[in-house]
C-alpha cells in the first residue's frame, strides 16, 4: 500500500506545484531557478561570442547548450532526489514545477493596476504598467492602461502558465525547466537590435516554435473558461481567435489575445509608440468596444480559470502512461 502510494508521487507533482503557486505566488525572497538561468545566460554569452566569429552559429550553440544543460541538470537533480527517498524526489520535482508557473503573480499584477485605476491613481497605475509592457506609456490614460494590462494578462497566460504545463505533461519538470530557459533566453537576447539581431535569432525562433502549439491550444481552454464564467462569450472567443488571431506581429501572442478580446467583448492591440516611434499595429476584436477598468477584473478571473483548466488538462494528459 505504502509502496503503491510512493509510485504515484511523481504524478502528483504537477497539481501540487499548481496549488503551491496559487497559495504563494512568486516568492522573491527565495532562490529562484529563473534568476540562475539569467546569470547563466549572462556568463555564457561572452564565451560563445569570443570563440565563434559567426554570430548566428554562436547564438544557436549558445541557446542549445543552455536549454539542453538546464534539462539535463533538472533531470539529474530529480533522479538523485528520488534515489534518496520518494518524498524527497516528489518535493524537488514539485518545487521545480512550481518555479515554472506564474498564474498568481500575473493575477496579482493585473489586480494591483485595477485597484489603482479604481482609486483614480492613474499616475501610479501608469508606472506599474510600464514595468510589464515594452511600449511607451507616458501618454496613457486609464482606458489605455487597462487595455495594455489585459493584453499582458492574455499573452502571458501562455508563456507563464499554459506552455510550462504543456511541457510538464510531456516530459515532467525537466522539460518544463528547459522551456523556462527557452523563455528566459528570448526575453534576454531575442531582440531585433544591432547587438542581438543575429546572435539572438536562434533563441527567438526556438521560443516561437516552443509556444506554437500551446498558444493555439490556449484558445480552446480560454473559450471553455469563458463558457464557465457569467457574462463572457465563449463562441465569440473562438470566432475572434479564428478570424483575428493572426492580426499580431508575434506569431503566438495573437491567438490568446484574440480569444480574450472575444470573450470580454473588447478591442485590443492597435497602434502604439515604441521608443518614440509609432508602430501601426492592427486591432484585434475590431467589432468590440474599448477596454474599461472593470474588464481588468474579468480578465484576471478568466486567466485564473484558464490556468486551472490548463493544469487539469495537463495533469490528465500526464496520467495516460499510468492508465495504459
Amino acid at each position: 500500500m505504502v509502496s503503491a502510494l510512493f509510485d504515484l508521487l511523481p504524478w502528483l507533482a504537477l497539481p501540487a506545484a499548481f496549488a503551491l503557486d496559487a497559495v504563494l505566488g512568486d516568492p522573491r525572497a527565495l532562490p529562484h531557478p529563473v534568476r540562475w538561468m539569467g546569470r547563466a545566460i549572462e556568463k555564457a554569452e561572452p564565451f560563445f561570442r569570443k570563440h565563434l566569429s559567426n554570430e548566428r552559429l554562436a547564438g544557436l550553440l549558445f541557446a542549445l547548450s543552455l536549454i539542453l544543460g538546464s534539462w539535463g541538470l533538472a533531470a539529474l537533480t530529480i533522479h538523485l532526489a528520488y534515489q534518496v527517498h520518494g518524498l524527497c524526489g516528489f518535493t524537488v520535482e514539485t518545487l521545480l514545477l512550481f518555479y515554472c508557473l506564474s498564474a498568481r503573480s500575473l493575477a496579482q499584477a493585473g489586480m494591483e493596476i485595477h485597484t489603482l485605476l479604481t482609486a483614480g491613481e492613474v499616475d501610479r497605475a501608469r508606472a506599474q504598467v510600464a514595468m510589464i509592457v515594452g511600449r511607451d506609456v507616458e501618454r496613457y490614460q486609464a482606458d489605455d492602461i487597462a487595455r495594455a494590462t489585459v493584453e499582458t494578462v492574455a499573452e502571458n497566460v501562455v508563456d507563464g502558465v499554459l506552455s510550462p504545463l504543456f511541457f510538464a505533461a510531456i516530459g515532467g519538470a525537466p522539460l518544463a525547466i528547459a522551456y523556462k530557459m527557452v523563455n528566459t533566453l528570448d526575453s534576454m537576447v531575442g531582440y531585433k537590435n544591432p547587438r542581438y539581431l543575429l546572435f539572438g535569432r536562434a533563441a527567438a525562433r526556438i521560443d516561437d516554435i516552443a509556444n506554437f502549439l500551446p498558444s493555439r491550444l490556449s484558445v480552446f481552454v480560454i473559450a471553455l473558461a469563458a463558457r464557465l464564467m457569467t457574462g463572457l462569450a465563449s463562441r465569440r472567443s473562438l470566432s475572434t481567435a479564428w478570424h483575428e488571431g493572426s492580426h499580431h506581429a508575434s506569431p503566438n501572442a495573437g491567438d490568446p489575445e484574440a480569444a480574450f478580446a472575444g470573450a470580454l467583448g473588447v478591442r485590443l492591440n492597435g497602434p502604439n509608440f515604441y521608443h518614440g516611434v509609432l508602430v501601426d499595429k492592427p486591432f484585434i476584436g475590431t467589432a468590440s468596444g474599448t477596454v474599461g477598468i472593470h474588464h481588468l477584473k474579468q480578465a484576471c478571473r478568466l486567466m485564473t480559470l484558464t490556468s486551472l483548466l490548463g493544469c487539469l488538462g495537463a495533469w490528465l494528459a500526464s496520467l495516460w502512461p499510468v492508465v495504459l
